[in-house]
């Protein structure tokens, strides 16, 4: 029975894949918290000032997720989205509050949900892009101007 183990330039292409993967989410989502139905739902989760709270998490979202998806500075992005997540995993999805069991269930696998993405967004934000990534590429450029010199 033979080992397969991942190569070098496996790694990096797993690493794109998921951080364009896990960053999806964020872009997608963002785009709803402009609307004035999510707004009006996290007001009736308790969030203040939620016409200006909500968009503002829109924002960060957007800007967390972009800058995952293209590697660029993305330990802050990866901060951006973990102080996005925190938030609202704790006040959008409480379910221990749930009036009923369905809504129990359903808010419970969003938690959940939300948990294991906050996971990610800690990785991302201690490990960084990867190789692929616009971060990568710009340390290396001044390597290479320095070795031309």
């Amino acid at each position: 029975m033979s080992k397969t183990h991942l190569q070098g330039d496996d790694v990096r292409y797993l690493a794109l894949v998921g951080r364009q993967l896990f960053s999806v989410i964020f872009i997608i989502a963002s785009a709803g918290h402009f609307t004035p139905g999510t707004i009006a739902q996290a007001a009736e989760h308790g969030v203040p000032m939620a016409g200006l709270l909500v968009p503002v998490s829109g924002l960060i979202a957007l800007a967390g997720g972009l800058s995952v998806l293209f590697g660029y500075r993305a330990r802050v992005g990866g901060a951006l989205l973990a102080v996005f997540l925190v938030p609202v995993t704790f006040t959008m999805h409480n379910f221990w509050a749930a009036p009923d069991a369905s809504t129990f269930r359903l808010e419970l696998l969003l938690f959940l949900r939300n948990i294991v993405l906050l996971g990610c967004a800690v990785l991302v934000t201690k490990t960084g892009a990867g190789s692929l990534s616009l971060d990568a590429a710009m340390e290396s450029r001044p390597l290479e101007a320095d070795s031309a010199a």
